[in-house]
């Protein structure tokens, strides 16, 4: 059982709901591709320089990233969310009138000047400038928040209601709470020692597929997905660094991992002809750009827990193990290139060969 209702379980009204949510997710994933992935690779090209592909080995669970940041990355932390967010969440994510998406708030913080164009239907999903909005907003220092309007009760209407999010709860309250759900302790992170209270911190970045040295927008968004989950409605954040030259999301389905890598043409023309099509199909749909003779694609690494990450059946307290790994990879998937409708994603096993 999650921490969220499954769609069977909720009525029909919130069905409707759940399934408008993942249509407009599936959009926005899109959006967060081309922004993240794409256009950094085409701001690497626009500068002539070499762009930095992960290396495979850095797909792994627990792998170590170098520590270099890429001002030509786009970077970007933006929380979508089912429900809307309850006031009494802002003692942790801070969304107030100052930084509601409204014109004077955008005109005062430099994110609009007098001349720009604004309309304030932009900030829904359903507006076909939205994207065009987004694109205004990402660049925005701290986090995006998205969520269902609260003010339109005759539909589900869902809007880019705030900008400038910080999120202030402390790593160390976080990982309390994920110590607790997992029953390594009772009540509180110190109970046990300081050994098992640094082994629960380090493994709360292990759970959220992330080094221990991670950068400020990762480390806030882990802590943002960890406490989403007091909600009893699902949600996603996506997170983007320039850093790991990658685009992390995190959702009720776990973690996923999408990145630029380098397909030698014997491995296209193995990809495709496993999935029965042919060399000009693939690369036309999944292909960006061409290193060489080799092609770029956008591949996406799906993370699931272990059973160290996961609450025991017995519900009973257990022991840390800090050298116990907590996330396997679960699905390689090719994706096709944003924009392209009708192209599955393609199974692939790149990351240990």
């Amino acid at each position: 059982m999650g921490y969220w209702s499954y769609r069977e379980e909720l009525s029909r009204a919130h069905k409707l709901r759940r399934v408008y949510y993942e249509v407009l997710r599936d959009d926005l994933d899109e959006f967060v591709l081309q922004y993240g992935l794409v256009e950094s690779y085409d701001n690497f090209k626009k500068n002539n320089m070499e762009y930095p592909f992960v290396e495979r080995r850095e797909l792994k669970p627990r792998a170590r990233i170098p520590g270099f940041e890429y001002e030509e990355h786009n970077a970007f932390l933006i929380i979508f969310i089912e429900d809307t967010i309850p006031a009494s969440f802002k003692k942790y994510i801070r969304f107030f009138d100052v930084n509601k998406t409204v014109k004077s708030n955008l005109l005062a913080s430099g994110v609009l000047d007098l001349s720009s164009e604004f309309d304030r239907g932009w900030k829904y999903l359903d507006s076909v400038r939205f994207n065009e909005f987004l694109r205004k907003m990402v660049p925005v220092d701290y986090a995006l928040l998205i969520q269902r309007d609260p003010v339109s009760r005759a539909t589900d209407r869902y809007a880019l209601s705030h900008y400038h999010v910080r999120i202030d709860w402390p790593i160390a309250e976080a990982a309390e709470e994920m110590g607790k759900d997992l029953r390594y302790i009772i009540k509180d992170l110190y109970e046990r020692g300081d050994k098992c209270a640094e082994d629960i911190q380090k493994k709360f970045f292990e759970m959220y597929g992330l080094p221990i040295m991670a950068g400020g927008r990762r480390t806030a968004a882990s802590v943002a997905a960890q406490y989403l989950k007091r909600l009893n409605s699902i949600s996603t954040v996506y997170v983007s660094s320039s850093e790991s030259r990658c685009v992390l999301r995190f959702s009720e389905r776990g973690i996923s991992r999408y990145t630029l890598v380098r397909f030698t043409l014997a491995e296209m023309l193995e990809v495709s002809g496993e999935n029965s099509m042919n060399l000009e199909t693939f690369t036309s749909n999944y292909v960006i750009d061409y290193e060489e003779k080799d092609g770029v694609c956008i591949l996406r690494v799906d993370y699931d827990h272990t059973s160290p990450a996961k609450p025991p059946p017995d519900g009973k307290i257990r022991a840390i193990k800090a050298e116990t790994a907590w996330n396997t990879i679960s699905n390689q998937l090719v994706m096709p290139r944003p924009g392209v409708w009708k192209y599955p994603l393609l199974r692939v096993n790149v990351v240990y060969t």
